[in-house]
C-alpha cells in the first residue's frame, strides 16, 4: 500500500456522543513501526479515551494495526500511547478531569507537513440522551433546508 502525504483519521462519534468544551493539539510517542502504519492510514481512534497515569496523559484504546513489512519488531496494536503536551496544558487538563468529571476524547489523528503524527484531543462532556435526540433533530433540519434551496434554485 502507498503511503499517504496527509492522514486524517477521525473520530465521527465523538461530536455525537460529547459536547466538546476545548481542544488541544498534542503529539504521540510511537515506535517505528506504529508511525509506519499510522501513514499508511491503519489507524483507528473510534473508541479511545485519554486517561492520567502519574501526571502524564495516555491515550487508551488507540488501535494501530500491524505494520506489514515489520519483522518481529512489530508493536502491539492496542497499547497505551504517551501524549506530548506543555505541563501547564496537562496540569489545567488533570484539574478539569479530577474536578468536574469531565473526559477527554481523541477526535483527529493526523500528520502534519514534516510527516510527524500528531492527534487533536477535546476536552468533553457526556452528552444526555435528549441531547442526543436535539442534534438529530437539528441535522435532519439543516439537511431538509438544504434540499429545498437546492430544488428551488435549480
Amino acid at each position: 500500500m502507498a503511503i499517504q502525504k496527509n492522514v486524517k483519521i477521525k473520530n465521527r462519534k465523538a461530536r455525537f456522543e460529547y459536547e466538546i468544551l476545548d481542544t488541544y493539539q498534542a503529539g504521540i510517542v510511537l515506535a517505528g513501526t506504529e508511525i509506519k502504519a499510522i501513514r499508511e492510514g491503519k489507524a483507528s481512534i473510534a473508541e479511545s479515551f485519554c486517561e492520567f497515569h502519574n501526571s502524564e496523559l495516555f491515550v487508551i484504546n488507540m488501535t494501530v494495526q500491524e505494520y506489514s513489512h515489520a519483522t518481529y519488531f512489530n508493536h502491539n496494536p492496542k497499547s497505551e500511547r504517551k501524549l506530548l503536551l506543555n505541563r501547564s496544558e496537562l496540569k489545567k487538563l488533570e484539574k478539569e478531569v479530577k474536578n468536574s468529571g469531565l473526559t477527554i476524547i481523541p477526535l483527529v489523528l493526523y500528520t502534519n507537513d514534516k510527516g510527524i503524527a500528531k492527534i487533536q484531543i477535546a476536552l468533553c462532556k457526556g452528552k444526555k440522551d435528549y441531547d442526543k435526540r436535539e442534534s438529530i433533530k437539528d441535522r435532519d433540519s439543516k439537511r431538509d433546508l438544504s434540499r429545498i434551496k437546492k430544488a428551488f434554485n435549480n
